[in-house]
């Protein structure tokens, strides 16, 4: 049809060479145009796609179960009529350590129970080993009790070695204080405990139904390097009860002594001369009674398993009057049957327990998970080991010793882990917290991404509270009142300030814009009252000029004459800033809001963020904004003003009900921007993980802690694994607040387009 009508006008030939090369040309530069169009369009969903699919390939792993595996069964060397006292594996899973009666060591390999090696402990003719543990502390520094009421302190060590590139690990028995029995009484040990520290050496013990304690304090040779140990018998106070087990901390603060039945004994060893009952506490709910106590990793924790198959966590927690109390912190169930066995991870804050049917539990505590509960015994287990890697766990059950694989990668992710408040050991109350490493071994993660994200939005609500109405009104007065010359220039000047590197901005806000908040405190918030002042001030005045005086400036150009209006309001705000802290904050107005108000103040924090992170959202908000109002048709506006309308009316109840889609997606183009700015929030707040919404406090971001953590997390673990879920909540809240965005602003197109 159009090609006829071109062909059939009067006068004019559209179809001369040159015209239909034209038209040719133009054509395929139209589909060119279309394909790259749609093409890009393409490729940026299809990117988007492929992000979001590689983090659920990064976190997926953190949300699979655990599993145990069958590797072996091995029933040689197993003597039924002198079982083992201990079990435990070296580092790689290969070698098994099983100490019996007899006081044999015995070394075999977990796969085949091949013997490797045996080690004979120095015991005393016709004496047996009757109890033996490990320092929490140290699980390869153990001592064993004998029958005769002596004990010995030994070190299990291996040593690795590589003879023709093949790894050799070689166990080693290893006396650290000597030979020597030490003498802890005269007759049976039944339990015995002990702490080791570089100050003194602390062995407890159950004898004859009584408790007996000898502390050992180190004198060490500078030149040999020898350490001699200076015994003081130590005079435990009476406890209200029949002692049956006991375990002491590493610090050698509290001893724990569980008494028959439901109650445990706390006894205070800070001070040997002033040992004293702390308290008594009922360890149990209902009729059930404690069968076993064993210390979590790190010795703060101590895990309490009864007879109806109930696993609780207690430590210690000092209150507001800084008194001590030990407090139940969470339960774990197994099964009905008495738990028999706790045995703690070696590494994490994990526990693997037994009960008297053989059913095998793992769990890990701050997770509040129970990972796996299986079967793995056709009767009572006698002992278990894990491997310190926690990937390997040995089972010595009627059947035999069996081997198995355990796959556990992640137990500390949670829901509750991840979004709740956890009770971490050394807290008074559970919180949310975000702790990710430590300098030592004994760390409990703290892995709550709840923080992280109140940071986020915190540092968001902040900027957008700043940026949002300069911006708004901005492009208001650009797009509707300004001159169409004055527009030229200042709307390419603000848009320009989008190209200034965040980098950059964090610099400036961190060493230059904190300082300058921190020193004239009064002075900032003195800007919120002198400058809408002076520019009210100043348009009363202009008002009242004569009107020769007022048409001497060009109609939407009076905007420039409150640039040094504001800038004088400004400076007299900060020439005030020294009177009105010695007025109204005693001379210092970060010390009053500490010590009257109780408000801490940091000096890099979220007013800060909010000034910065404003400056750098502003052109974005502005742009759009601007863009939609000075696209509203005119004829709407001259309509308006026609019917009677004044500029203001047909500015509120016109223009900005039509352009009010491109407003709102402004805004939430903004709060992306702002949600997702990473060096800004990095380099200007003291990048704390706290949720307190106080304007003086900082923040630590998920954009921000991302960019902090990841390149010293190791790869493929936990740690690791949750940056990345950190990336994909991120992902998501921005998706989502998009989404909705994209919902609202087809409404509010829908509604206001028939204006």
């Amino acid at each position: 049809m159009y090609q006829k009508t071109i062909e059939n006008s009067p006068g004019v030939d559209f179809n001369t060479p040159a015209l239909r090369r034209k038209r040719s040309l133009r054509f395929l530069k139209d589909n060119l145009a279309r394909w790259a169009v749609a093409v890009g369009g393409l490729g940026v969903i299809a990117a988007i796609t492929l992000i979001f699919f590689y983090l659920l390939y990064e976190v997926a792993p953190l949300f699979k179960g655990a599993a145990v595996t069958p590797q072996s069964t091995w029933t040689q060397g197993v003597d039924q009529d002198n079982p083992s006292l201990y079990m435990s594996m070296e580092e790689q899973g290969e070698i098994a350590l099983s100490i019996n009666r007899s006081g044999v060591l015995d070394f075999r390999s977990t796969r085949t129970g091949d013997n490797n090696s045996q080690f004979f402990l120095p015991l005393p003719a016709g004496t047996e080993v009757t109890t033996l543990t490990s320092d929490p502390a140290n699980s390869s520094l153990m001592v064993a009790g004998l029958s005769n009421g002596q004990a010995v302190v030994f070190k299990v060590v291996y040593k690795t070695s590589w003879p023709d590139d093949q790894r050799v690990i070689t166990p080693v028995v290893e006396y650290p204080y000597g030979k020597k029995l030490l003498t802890l009484s005269d007759t049976r040990l039944s339990e015995i405990t002990l702490a080791d520290n570089d100050r003194q050496l602390f062995i407890a013990a159950i004898s004859s139904g009584r408790l007996v304690a000898t502390a050992f304090s180190k004198e060490e040779n500078f030149l040999t390097e020898e350490v001699t140990l200076e015994q003081q018998t130590v005079t435990l106070p009476a406890i209200p009860g029949t002692p049956e087990q006991l375990k002491i901390d590493p610090d050698q603060r509290w001893l724990f002594v569980r008494m028959a039945g439901d109650e445990m004994a706390i006894i205070n060893v800070a001070n040997l001369d002033q040992l004293f009952l702390h308290s008594v506490t009922d360890l149990t709910v209902g009729d059930a009674n404690i069968t076993d106590i064993e210390f979590l990793l790190g010795g703060v924790s101590l895990l309490a398993g009864d007879s109806s198959g109930l696993i609780s966590q207690w430590f210690m927690v000092r209150d507001d009057q800084n008194q001590w109390s030990l407090q139940r912190v969470r339960d774990f169930k197994l099964m009905d049957s008495p738990i028999t066995i706790i045995k703690p991870e070696h590494r994490r804050k994990g526990f693997i327990a037994a009960d008297k049917e053989g059913n095998v539990g793992v769990f890990y505590t701050a997770a509040g998970r129970a990972l796996i509960r299986e079967k793995l015994s056709a009767g009572g287990i006698n002992q278990m080991a894990i491997s310190p890697r926690s990937n390997y766990l040995l089972v010595d059950g009627q059947e035999g010793v069996e081997f198995f694989r355990v796959e556990n990668e992640h137990p500390e992710v949670s829901f509750s882990a991840l979004w709740q408040k956890v009770w971490y050991e050394g807290y008074e109350e559970p919180e949310y917290i975000w702790q990710s490493s430590a300098s030592n071994n004994d760390f409990e993660p703290k892995l709550s991404l709840t923080p992280l994200s109140f940071g986020t939005l915190k540092a968001a609500f902040y900027a957008m509270l700043l940026a949002t109405p300069l911006a708004i009104a901005g492009a208001i007065y650009t797009a509707y009142f300004m001159a169409p010359g004055m527009r030229r220039k200042v709307k390419p000047m603000i848009e320009l300030m989008e190209a200034l590197p965040t980098v950059i901005l964090g610099f400036l806000a961190g060493l230059w814009l904190a300082p300058l908040i921190e020193n004239n405190l009064p002075g900032i918030f003195a800007l919120l009252l002198f400058v809408p002042v002076g520019i009210l001030l100043f348009a009363f005045l202009w008002d009242s000029l004569p009107g020769k005086i007022r048409h001497a400036i060009p109609e939407g150009w009076q905007a420039a004459l409150l640039i040094p209006v504001v800038l004088f309001s400004g400076a007299v705000a900060f020439s005030m800033n020294g009177v009105l802290e010695a007025t109204f904050f005693a001379g210092d107005m970060r010390t009053w809001l500490t010590s009257e108000l109780g408000i801490p103040y940091d000096q890099r924090n979220a007013l800060v963020v909010g000034l910065a992170m404003g400056f750098a959202v502003i052109p974005s908000i502005f742009s759009i904004a601007e863009d939609a109002i000075f696209s509203v048709p005119k004829h709407l506006s001259y309509g308006s003003l026609a019917l009677g309308a004044t500029p203001w009316q047909t500015l509120i109840r016109v223009v900005l009900l039509t352009a009010s889609p491109g407003i709102f997606s402004a805004v939430m183009i903004g709060m992306g921007r702002a949600v997702g700015e990473t060096m800004i929030v990095l380099m200007a707040t003291g990048n704390t993980p706290i949720m307190d919404a106080n304007i003086f406090e900082g923040m630590r971001t998920l954009a921000a802690n991302i960019a902090v953590e990841m390149p010293e997390s190791e790869v493929g673990s936990s740690h690791y694994r949750i940056l990345f879920l950190a990336a994909l909540v991120l992902f998501l809240f921005t998706f989502v607040v998009n989404t909705a965005a994209e919902v609202v602003r087809h409404r509010l197109r829908k509604k206001y387009s028939s204006l």
